[in-house]
């Protein structure tokens, strides 16, 4: 029987490959045009499911494989992806309330009234609509644009013709069809997260000063130090809720002489900012598995037959600010060359639930909108001489759709190179690649305003000068007409880098990033000479980037290596900290007089059982580990110092510098003390193991999670939240998300082991809730299948024919 059902199936397939059974689209040429209708057309696809609830979507061509997508992130996602659609429409405050928050998944913004402002007025001023019509390569190509009609069409079926399970939404009337506008909207929301999205209500809260206000003082006197514009950089722009690590080795590292690729990203567990699942074939066009970001038609993250790539968050600043010189008579008209210029005025109105409409104004110029601050500590005061107006390039970027298809359609990483050059579409990412060749790549190839620092030596204002060699935050003077930005040869767009300005690196034996700057994707071939917006050079990384490194590095000397090593990389668990620091920790610890110290709050603590736990502490951030949970709490209440380390750092041993720790920091004894009376407080054993207090919870079952925080320099980033009230962590928010391992052998398939961290339905009543959660926990990985011969022979395999 099993034997005659593959028999059937492979036939089916066949036909399906030949395209004899699939309809030709048939949606009007007006309905294509707008976008502004739910998409129809017969469209439709043939999802192949595998283990752990993995689609493999067949289609003839691109609008059939966005409608196969569309269909299955819904079959999965679907309460997920509709409260996003409610976001993206401005709708949040009137179906949820006004005082509500978001999933952070699209923007910044700290509440639904916030959140609508902003988006409400992307909608009324038709933005996506103008970036879609946009001829390609500014804007996307006829197959990204069939592949996002496809998706809507593909989720509005799934909503007419199955019924919704998940109690998110079940019987929710705010789940409701979309269009190609609303997918595009997603794409540009994602684009824009790192800019206007971060800075959602400084704009939407930005309000010129009331009656005859005058400045005080000089602009620079009013701004924020240089300190605190670093601080709000590193909080807007650095990796706390989106990080990642991602390595590639060269053939002749490797077993085979073929390539290797590690990919480790780390995201949000819940919300809109969760990768899927999914292998895309077109026959004959596009082979290509790996994750998506929820609401995306392609693939994100992943392989194919010949080459395979992940991404990681950059550390170039995706915007800037303009300072902006206002008339004296009116503050909402500012000087260009001596000449004024009207700010555009803005008004949203949003409707909200239980209540009356409110309606604000936004200002925007030139440059952008007018914002009140970088973050919430720190102010950009709007007076009546000055005012600061915020340039984000990926503002109208929708390319990165057609940057990824073109990775999916790759043969080589040169193809990868090639399209990023064709495209120029990744946001706030760098690219690390590696192909079947032995090739490998590293490229900070993102979309970045044209701040060279020539344009930022003539034309930074005095608060400028001071934020962009110590954050890379550049202030220009927004009254000069010759600190335009300009446009390189090579740029698709106005005010940004052209693809030769990106630092890159090719073919070493090995490239590794993990959220510092390009300077050490390679650390005997590092990276020099690009602008400062990049990112610094010769300054201290990170302890994940320093282990990083170590790991990689020792593995390249080595060689011989395969994808199970890779696989022993990225679950190792390893704390380099703990390497650094453990044993004169616990030295110190046992050297305090009479095995005590000082909590914050004065009281003397027995601290010597710590001790001995520090000592025995395996250094990893295994489950089952004892110590590390106390060394992590410890490590996170130690104060940072340059005192922290005996030898300070140098940039000519980057990698080993800083090192030797220092019991005579300040506050150590301080971190150690409140440490034990935290974990005593709330019941926790000094030796507990880490799995019984790093966990999620899934229909009812505990399932605990190795890895640590980055801060410790762990690989497989995980980073818990710490219950203040009660004690011990709560469940997993953020960290290791869409893994993937990958090589190639003698044979036509990739080699290739993925996990996703949290699972591939959002829904508690989906049998992939859980499942490779479990298997996270148990640190075994998913055995991809890509072949065909690989998708008709899994044991759970379902065939299914979807269409409108």
């Amino acid at each position: 029987m099993r034997t005659r059902l593959r028999q059937l199936v492979v036939s089916a397939v066949a036909l399906f490959t030949a395209s004899a059974v699939l309809p030709s689209a048939t949606a009007a040429d007006g309905d294509r045009a707008s976008g502004q209708r739910p998409s129809h057309g017969g469209l439709s696809a043939v999802i192949r499911y595998t283990e752990y609830g993995i689609p493999h979507i067949v289609a003839k061509d691109h609008a059939g494989i966005g409608f196969g997508e569309g269909w299955a992130q819904a079959a999965d996602q679907v309460c997920v992806l509709a409260d996003g659609f409610v976001t993206l429409r401005g709708e949040r405050s009137r179906w949820f309330g006004a005082d509500g928050t978001t999933d952070g998944s699209l923007s910044g913004g700290r509440s639904n009234l916030s959140s609508d402002l902003y988006f409400r007025g992307v909608r009324e001023t038709r933005t996506v609509e103008k970036a879609l019509t946009q001829p390609a390569p500014e804007g996307p190509s006829r197959e990204v644009r069939d592949m996002m009609r496809g998706w809507a069409a593909g989720y509005n079926a799934w909503l007419k013709q199955n019924e919704i399970t998940d109690p998110a939404c079940e019987g929710a009337s705010w789940v409701q069809p979309v269009t190609e506008v609303d997918v595009a909207a997603r794409g540009l929301a994602i684009a824009g997260i790192s800019g206007e999205g971060r800075l959602v209500d400084a704009i939407t809260t930005a309000q010129p000063p009331a009656g005859a206000v005058t400045g005080s003082g000089s602009p620079a006197s009013r701004a924020p130090s240089a300190k605190a514009v670093a601080g709000a950089a590193d909080d807007v722009w650095g990796t706390g809720d989106m990080g990642s690590n991602a390595v590639a080795f060269r053939g002749d590292t490797t077993a085979n002489g073929r390539g290797l690729l590690l990919g480790n990203p780390h995201y949000p567990w819940q919300g809109g900012r969760r990768f899927w699942q999914s292998q895309q074939t077109i026959p004959g066009e596009l082979n290509v598995s790996g994750g998506s970001l929820l609401g995306m038609p392609t693939i994100s993250i992943g392989f194919n037959a010949d080459v395979a790539w992940s991404h990681t968050v950059s550390t170039g600043i995706p915007a800037n600010f303009h300072e902006l010189t206002l008339d004296p008579a009116d503050p909402t008209t500012y000087l260009v060359d001596g000449e004024p210029e009207r700010m555009t005025k803005r008004t949203v109105t949003v409707a909200v639930k239980d209540g009356a409409p409110v309606t604000r104004t936004q200002w925007w110029t030139r440059y952008g909108p007018v914002v009140n601050a970088i973050n919430s500590q720190t102010p950009l005061p709007w007076t009546s001489t000055t005012a600061y107006a915020l340039n984000d390039p990926n503002a109208a970027n929708l390319r990165f759709p057609d940057t990824s298809l073109g990775f999916g359609k790759a043969r080589s990483t040169d193809d990868v190179l090639g399209s990023l050059a064709k495209h120029q579409g990744l946001p706030w990412v760098n690219t690390v690649a590696a192909d079947r060749a032995g090739h490998t790549l590293f490229t900070q190839s993102q979309v970045l305003p044209r701040i060279t620092d020539d344009l930022v030596e003539r034309c930074s204002t005095a608060f400028g000068r001071t934020t962009y060699p110590v954050s890379g935050v550049a202030v220009l003077d927004g009254s000069r007409g010759d600190c335009a930005l300009g446009r390189d040869e090579d740029a698709v767009q106005s005010g940004i880098f052209g693809p030769s300005r990106m630092p890159t690196l090719r073919n070493t034996p090995y490239v590794e990033n993990s959220n510092d700057s390009a300077w050490l994707a390679n650390a005997d071939r590092p990276i020099t000479g690009y602008e400062r917006i990049f990112g610094p050079v010769g300054t201290q990384a990170g302890l994940r980037t320093r282990g990083a490194i170590e790991d990689v590095a020792a593995m390249a000397e080595k060689g011989g290596l395969t994808v199970r090593d890779l696989q022993r990389q990225q679950l190792a668990n390893r704390v380099p900290a703990g390497d650094l620091a453990a044993a004169d920790v616990a030295k110190a610890c046992a050297a305090l007089p009479g095995g005590t110290a000082t909590g914050s709050d004065g009281k003397a603590v027995d601290v010597s059982e710590a001790c001995g736990v520090i000592e025995a502490w395996d250094r990893t951030m295994d489950t089952g580990s004892r110590g590390a949970l106390l060394f992590d709490r410890f490590w996170r209440k130690l104060p940072a110092s340059p005192q922290l380390w005996k030898v300070p750092f140098s940039a000519a041993d980057p990698v080993r510098t800083p090192r030797t720790f220092n019991p005579d920091v300040p506050g150590f004894a301080t971190a150690l003390a409140d440490t034990v009376t935290e974990l005593r407080a709330a019941g926790i054993p000094l030796d507990a193991k880490l799995g019984d207090h790093q966990f999620v919870v899934r229909g009812g079952e505990r399932i605990p999670i190795p890895g640590g925080a980055g801060r410790l320099g762990v690989w497989n980033v995980i980073e818990p939240t710490w219950n203040a009230t009660s004690g011990g962590y709560k469940e997993v928010p953020f960290g290791s998300s869409h893994i993937q391992a990958v090589g190639w052998d003698g044979g036509r398939c990739p080699v290739a082991r993925t996990l996703l961290t949290y699972s591939q339905s959002s829904n508690p009543n989906s049998p992939h809730h859980l499942d490779q959660t479990r298997l996270f926990s148990a640190e075994k990985w998913v055995t991809s299948r890509f072949c065909e011969k690989d998708i008709l022979s899994s044991p759970k395999l379902k065939v299914v024919r979807v269409g409108e």
